[in-house]
Order: C-alpha cells, then structure tokens, then sequence
C-alpha cells in the first residue's frame, strides 16, 4: 500500500520535491498551500489543496483523517508559525516529520550588513541613517516602515498589500524572481538606491541584490530567520528524498 506524504508547500524546493517523490512507486504526494500568495508554486503532480488548517489541532485533524503516513514542511523559512503547528501535530500523531531548510545567507567580504530580528527592528535602524531604501521583504510586513515619512522606498513583492494596508512612501514593484545580478544592480543603481532591506531567505533566486550591494558598497539590513522547531531537517530536495526512501524500508 502507497504511503501518504503530506508536504507543506508554497516554496520552489516544494514543488520540485512533490515532482521528485512522485516518482517514488511507493508514495502518494499531497501539497498544501497556506494560500498567502496570489502565484504560488504549485506542484504539478500529486493532489494540491489550498488554505490554512486553523492552527496545530486542525492540522492533527487533517492528518488522522487523511490519513497522512509522512510529514515535510518545506514552507519559507520565515513561516515560523506554520513550523511549529506542524512540529506538534507530527508528534501528537506520530507521523515521521522532516523540514527541508534552505541555508541562509552568510556574509562574505566586501558585505555591509546590520543584522536585526525584526521587521520592526529593521525600520528602527533606518531611521535618520537612510534616504533611499530598496524594501525587499514582501508585502505583508510593509506597515511596519509606513511610518518613516523621510525615506523613499522602492518595495518589491510578488503579490500587491491587501486592501487598506498602510505603506511607505514610494513606488510598488511586483515581480517575482530568479532576478539576475545585470538587473538587480541596474535597479539599485536606477533609484539610487543607499540602504536594502531583506529577510534572510537563503536560495539563488534572489541573491543577486545582495551581490550587487556588495558591489556598489550599499549597506544590507538584514533580517534574521526566526527560531525553527528542533526536528530532523535537511538542506535540500535531494536531502529530502533520501530521506523519504529511508522511511519507506
């Protein structure tokens, strides 16, 4: 009988992992979706659903009635909450559980980085030290800058804010990358860019900002990652697969 592999998704690493395990004979791949982003990364292949759970009970649910036989949250790495719902519905279920966690970003010579923990600290460190700031962060923390009436800033998301949302002064770009390192530096270079603002969030995709600030000797606020729930994790899809096929013997 196939074994049922929940994965949770929404990331790149996601959806190249649900194409690789469908290929193993012996799983049945199911993909959710938190439904944050208007464009996420849908897997094509396996059953996809869209939505929340409603926290680690309505998780533990999902999982008894499925039934769900294995676990991987594969989710952003600032998906904190999502993390730690699926860390305790795992146990209380006992279903193997594994995170696939791309590694963050370190800083190499030549970078100028103020790490913080926060968005709020992020905002608080550009205050009466930035003029121009590129807001690489997504669209769901955009209020936390709304009120640096000093600073432009060039924001860039995939999705535009809800209805409503109070946001900074400045120009809205929507794009999604892989961004090449030509783009990114023409971009800083175009808005005269003096301060980025960005999460941690490890990957190739969009790492080029980082390496054209490091060019043009532009500082980085860079927001770290929060806490992860102690599970086995890996750093890869490959990682990830290994994994499952060591469940299955």
């Amino acid at each position: 009988m196939k074994k049922r592999l929940l994965i949770l998704g929404g990331t790149g690493d996601a959806a190249k992992l649900a194409a690789r395990a469908s290929q193993i004979a012996d799983i049945e791949v199911v993909s959710s979706l938190a439904g944050r982003t208007q464009q996420p990364f849908t897997p094509k292949t396996g059953t996809v659903r869209i939505g929340g759970f409603g926290g680690a009970a309505g998780l533990v649910a999902f999982l008894d009635c499925s039934p769900i036989d294995l676990l991987i949250d594969a989710t952003h790495p600032f998906a904190a909450r999502i993390s730690v719902n699926a860390a305790i519905a795992a146990a209380e279920c006992n279903v193997p559980h594994l995170m696939l966690v791309r590694p963050a970003w370190e800083m190499v010579e030549g970078d100028r980085w103020i790490e913080v923990g926060s968005h709020s600290e992020a905002a608080r460190a550009l205050s009466g030290q930035s003029q121009r700031v590129f807001l690489t962060i997504g669209r769901q923390e955009l209020a936390e800058f709304a009120g640096l009436d000093a600073i432009w800033f060039l924001m860039r998301a995939i999705d535009p804010p809800a209805p409503n949302t109070p946001i900074p002064n400045g120009k809205l770009l929507l794009a999604r990358g892989p961004f090449s390192l030509k783009d990114e530096r023409e971009l800083l270079l175009e808005y005269r860019i003096d301060t980025i603002v960005s999460k941690n969030s490890g990957g190739a995709a969009t790492y080029a900002k980082i390496v054209a600030a490091r060019e043009l000797g532009i500082p980085v606020v860079m927001v770290q990652r929060p806490q992860i729930p102690n599970v086995d994790r890996v750093a890869d899809v490959e990682g990830a697969i290994s994994w499952l096929v060591e469940q299955l013997n």
